[in-house]
């Protein structure tokens, strides 16, 4: 392979046919890593009018830096993987503390900071600084591995560590961002899992799967861990307020959607016993939740539920809250775990209703 003729090949197509993202049109370092942070787990074209609201509403570094951590985490509600807003806070007070609210322009600064792995390092060094490091994600091992013929389990730590230093190879000292940038747009949108488009590939000629005919065969990717499944019923409280409001659980500061608000749920049959007594004794059902599923990376939720109504709440207990349909949609962070149900909100806080 000649990694000259392969930098060449790509920029140009790059130059043909790269999508003029926002974080590609003004490639700041803020801009970048929030991208970056966001895309992981998270295709573009859904991640697109989560960064515009991100970026509109905290522009840079030290307004990451300061924004309450509800409000952080309602900008970045139905994104999940909420530990990546709260790396990204982290990290911006660190920048602001230590480096003048500004990304530093050295690979190893940035690895050293909350949330900022090799490749988000890779991508915010080239992209916004010019330096000849790589950023080598699924997209780039793919590319990579059918571009050698490279039968490597790229989910395998062997596998990381022999495309990751392939990728060290390839890099060019000129245009390294936007060469890691071209490699990334190829994965995305030619090389693609599956069946690739190889008719439509600027390295065809430079690609040994394409020659050996086993491109569909790769990336090697040897998975996987089963899902445990957890049948959780959902009381979903319309709170005669006035305005009606709905009643949130904030869950504990650990584990799975730590510190987040959600619907009260439990493993019980019955969804009364995910309510304190004091509010369980007050709730009139109104009528059955329909059933659905959420997909985490290692557990299923399957659930159910019941609607509820209960009077006036005039006290509350610990880690419990009253919202009202503005407060939803302004204040308060939901997972997308509750999406079947936050669906309803609408009619359910209808005053009317």
């Amino acid at each position: 392979m000649n990694t000259d003729r392969v930098a060449q090949l790509l920029l140009g197509w790059y130059s043909l046919h790269y999508r003029p993202l926002p974080w590609r049109t003004e490639p700041t370092p803020y801009h970048v890593w929030v991208s970056e942070i966001m895309l992981q787990q998270t295709r573009i074209e859904a991640a697109l009018p989560y960064y515009r609201r991100f970026i509109t509403a905290l522009p840079d570094v030290e307004s990451l830096a300061s924004a309450p951590e509800d409000r952080l985490l309602k900008l970045w509600e139905g994104l999940g993987y909420y530990s990546r807003a709260r790396n990204l806070q982290k990290a911006a007070k660190v920048l602001v503390s230590e480096y003048g609210g500004q990304l530093p322009a050295d690979y190893d600064h940035l690895l050293s900071l909350p949330g900022i792995g090799a490749y988000t390092a890779g991508a915010i060094a080239s992209i916004a600084y010019s330096i000849p490091v790589p950023a080598v994600d699924g997209n780039v091992m793919r590319v990579l591995a059918r571009l050698t013929d490279n039968h490597t389990d790229v989910l395998s730590t062997e596998g990381k560590r022999v495309f990751t230093d392939l990728a060290w190879q390839l890099v060019p000292e000129r245009e390294p961002g936007r060469f890691n940038q071209a490699l990334m747009e190829l994965g995305e949108t030619i090389c693609v899992p599956g069946t690739p488009r190889c008719s439509q590939c600027p390295l065809q000629d430079e690609c040994a799967a394409y020659k050996n005919g086993c491109a569909d065969q790769l990336p090697v990717r040897i998975k996987k861990v089963d899902r445990r499944v957890e049948h959780r019923t959902v009381a979903l409280v319309r709170v005669e307020n006035s305005p009606p409001a709905v009643l949130l659980h904030r869950r504990p500061d650990t584990g799975l959607l730590a510190g987040l608000w959600e619907l009260p749920n439990t493993l019980d049959e019955d969804p009364l016993c995910s309510l304190p007594p004091e509010i369980a004794a007050m709730c009139k059902t109104v009528e059955a939740l329909p059933a659905a599923k959420h997909l985490f990376s290692h557990i299923e939720w399957r659930l159910s539920g019941s609607m509820y109504s209960i009077p006036t709440l005039t006290t509350l207990p610990d880690s419990y809250q009253i919202a009202t349909l503005a407060e939803l949609h302004t204040a308060y962070p939901l997972p997308g775990a509750f999406r079947a149900y936050t669906a309803l909100f609408p009619r359910l806080l209808d005053e009317e209703s």
